[in-house]
Formats: C-alpha cells, structure tokens, sequence
C-alpha cells in the first residue's frame, strides 16, 4: 500500500484491499450464451453481483455526440457490423445492443451505478472533452485514464472547466509511464517523485513485448508517493495472489469471479 503522507484519493478511499477491477464488466458463461458482450449494462450488473468494487469501461463518442461505453472504435468485432460508432447514432446503437446486454451512455452509466466506481479509459480526441463534463460530479468515484495522455488530459481539463471540488483521480498515458519508469531505473528519487506527480495509480501490464513494466522497485516507489498500482489484465487466480503478495493494490480482471475466490478467501 502507498506509504506517504498525502491525503488519498476519494476513488481509492475503499476498505475493498486489495481492488478488484471488473474489466468491461463481467460476462459469465451463462450470460455470453445469451449473446451478452461486454461493457453493458448486463456485464456490469454481473460484475457487481459478483463482487466487484471498481468498474472498467471504454468510450467514445456517437455520431449525434453522445458518450457511450464501448472498446473498439467499430461494431466488428461485438456485432459483426463494420460501422464505427463515430458514425452510428445513438438510438440505433440502443438497437444494435438490445439484445447483447444493453447499450449504456457514460450518463446513463454513473445514474445507475450511484455507488460504483469507474475506471474509465478515453478511446478518442473527439470525446474527451464530454467525457470530462460529465465526470466532473462525479470525481470522487471516477478515475479517468488513457494510453493517450493527451486525450487524458483534455479530459481532466474539461472536468477542471466545470469547477467541482472533487476532481476525477487519473493514471498515465503511454508517454508519461515511459518518464515514471525512466526515473525509477535511474535510482533517482527526485526524478521518481516529480514522473509521479498529479497521478493516483499506476495502471499497468507485467510486460509490454519483452520489457518488464511492473518491478518490486516500481511498486516501491510507486507507493513512496502515495501511488497505487494496479495490473492489468489478469485472469488467473494464483497468478492474481502472487501479484498481490508483491505489494499490487489492484488487479484488472475479466473474471471477477476468480478474482472474489483468490483475493477475498482471507477475508471471510
């Protein structure tokens, strides 16, 4: 756990230790029988049912400028339908995903949900800045993230412009974990302090190609500003275990429910 003394953010403020972050959602095997996909109000209602304390989604934007949760910029791959949803509005996507779980708007997402947390990655330029308007009450239970740290940030500005007292708790984008993991293997804690500032977790893999990302020095110095770190995307129990016993404060998972049996047996 982050050891320094700076207050933490409200979105981390959970006795939920260690976090279990549904990835898009769940969808057992009996709900994808039923066709159900992910990042869905199906998934995410299973996610929670299951014992999920922090929801993952994705976002982007319809065609009549609605913000509306889904990964990929197409419909190939969840509907078999090669239209991206920039050009696909938003009452036709409702009948696209009717019968694969329920479309949600981000709106829509954080009404229903009063009391999960989200975890949302922006997918696009173009919805940062409503992403970023509609989070902006919400910020104590939304952290906002990228692999584009300029669509984060946009995002983070746009929740600044609405002038809330909570602002949405963030992790890195591609560019900015590149300067934390230059400044942690170069010894310095200096460095390491100033490449962590303004973030609230590291959201990461255990290996990007043939580097490893995440190093007992990184959760140490993570943790040494107040950082959280969180591994993504793990879907093995024991493996979800050993991570945690390094000193990992969260797993992103697809399987919840291996996630709630290896992480919360010692708590029961």
């Amino acid at each position: 756990m982050p050891t320094d003394s700076r207050s933490q953010h409200p979105y981390l403020a959970d006795t939920q230790q260690p976090r279990i972050i549904a990835h898009r959602g769940f969808v057992p095997a009996d709900l994808a029988a039923d066709g159900v996909v992910e990042n869905t109000r199906a998934a995410f209602t299973a996610a929670l049912a299951a014992g999920a304390g922090y929801l993952e989604t994705d976002c982007h934007l319809t065609r009549d400028g609605v913000v509306v949760l889904a990964h990929d910029a197409d419909l190939t791959r969840i509907a078999n339908d090669p239209r991206e949803i920039a050009a696909v509005d938003r009452a036709e996507l409702d009948g696209v995903f009717a019968d694969r779980g329920g479309l949600l708007t981000l709106a829509d997402a954080l009404a229903e949900y009063p009391h999960a947390r989200w975890n949302i990655d922006v997918k696009a330029r173009a919805v940062a800045e409503p992403l970023g308007r509609i989070v902006a009450p919400h910020g104590a239970r939304v952290l906002v993230t990228s692999f584009s740290d300029a669509y984060r940030r946009a995002a983070l500005e746009a929740a600044v412009g609405e002038r809330r007292a909570i602002l949405p708790a963030t992790s890195p984008g591609k560019r900015t974990l590149t300067r934390v993991l230059l400044a942690v293997a170069s010894g310095s804690r200096r460095a390491a302090e100033r490449a962590l500032t303004g973030l609230d977790a590291l959201q990461i893999p255990e290996r990007q190609g043939r580097l490893r990302v995440l190093t007992p020095r990184l959760i140490a110095t993570a943790h040494a500003s107040g950082v959280e770190v969180h591994v993504w995307t793990v879907n093995d129990g024991q493996r979800m275990r050993e991570l945690v016993a390094m000193g990992v404060d969260g797993v992103v998972t697809d399987r919840t429910d291996l996630a709630v049996e290896a992480l919360r047996a010692d708590q029961s």
